[in-house]
């Protein structure tokens, strides 16, 4: 534990558990941007989806998960790997295309993944991690232990076949997993009221299966509710469905121009929220502002180290493309 955060801990013995939250949502927020300046100057390849707005699901979610549950994120992924544990180097050296990346280089923005910490991987395609998830969770049953497996998903992806898959098989088989929607009112570049007639709600009831949705800007709140479900499905072995109502701050993606939406002035931000909670309890700014600091100099350090890793060789690309008898 970094000594800035001993300091608001020791003002502040009623909360730790809220300032820890609140560290490791500065550390996504301050990820972030460091992502969207690389970006710009062209040291991250392809494109990038940022998460500001969101990072309360994330960190609220991952706080009851062990290392040996799994999770299948978005492309909008970043906050999902970070919060699962995957380590600033290896983040910022697999979105810089660095052969000692996470995934050697090879994965980057939108297919980040890290199987040590049970993060089964971002996904370009909307929708396209949730039956990963369900797999996952399926072969957590199977196993015969209390894993759990999670699948992050936009509402975007409310209008794909395979959540209607995901959501039947899982009921059916009692597969244990949490079905976590992101909801932040966009599909891509549309309103989401336009692209689906129903709701969450009565999809989850449909298919039978329990139903909770919250105000994904308040952390604490994500985290005891996501407590209380993945306790659930440890000890019933079934899906439970949350739904987070958060603000896609930024555009569907780094340089989109949002022409078509006018809400994002009026996002709340969930971590301005959470530092005027820490300080109606007793935290002082000053403290606040040195934690804010020590994340910074953290993340500048791992993008630093990243801009001096090696970058992958030509024949590096042919690596495990094919088993090794195969390439013999």
């Amino acid at each position: 534990m970094n000594r800035a955060v001993e300091a608001v801990r020791g003002r502040n013995e009623q909360t730790p558990e809220l300032i820890e939250l609140y560290r490791r949502m500065l550390l996504i927020r301050e990820a972030e941007k460091s992502c969207g300046a690389l970006f710009a100057e062209g040291a991250i390849p392809g494109f990038i989806h940022l998460s500001d707005g969101q990072e309360a699901v994330s960190v609220g979610v991952m706080a009851s998960l062990r290392t040996d549950d799994t999770i299948a994120s978005t492309h909008r992924g970043h906050g999902h790997a970070l919060a699962k544990g995957l380590s600033l180097d290896g983040f910022f050296r697999e979105l810089m295309g660095k052969a000692d990346g996470a995934c050697k280089g090879r994965g980057g923005s939108m297919h980040v993944a890290d199987l040590s910490v049970g993060m089964l991987g971002a996904n370009g395609i909307v929708g396209g991690g949730i039956a990963i998830a369900v797999g996952s969770g399926l072969a957590q049953k199977l196993r015969g232990g209390d894993g759990v497996a999670v699948s992050f998903f936009g509402d975007g992806a409310l209008a794909e076949g395979v959540i209607h898959e995901c959501l039947n098989i899982a009921a059916l088989k009692g597969i244990p997993m949490i079905f976590a929607c992101e909801n932040n009112g966009w599909s891509e570049f549309s309103p989401t009221s336009t692209q689906i007639i129903f709701t969450l709600e009565k999809l989850a009831v449909a298919y039978g299966i329990e139903y909770h949705g919250i105000d994904g800007t308040k952390v604490e709140g994500v985290a005891a509710l996501a407590a209380e479900a993945i306790a659930t499905v440890r000890r019933e072995s079934r899906p439970i469905v949350l739904e987070f109502f958060t603000t896609r701050v930024r555009g569907h993606y780094e340089g989109d121009a949002q022409r078509y939406r006018t809400d994002a002035a009026d996002a709340i931000d969930p971590l301005a929220v959470t530092r005027a909670l820490l300080e109606e309890r007793g935290a002082s700014g000053s403290e606040l502002d040195d934690l804010a600091e020590t994340i910074r100099a953290e993340v500048l350090a791992a993008v630093e180290a990243a801009r001096l890793s090696e970058e992958p060789t030509l024949q590096s690309a042919a690596e495990e493309v094919y088993a090794a008898e195969i390439a013999r």
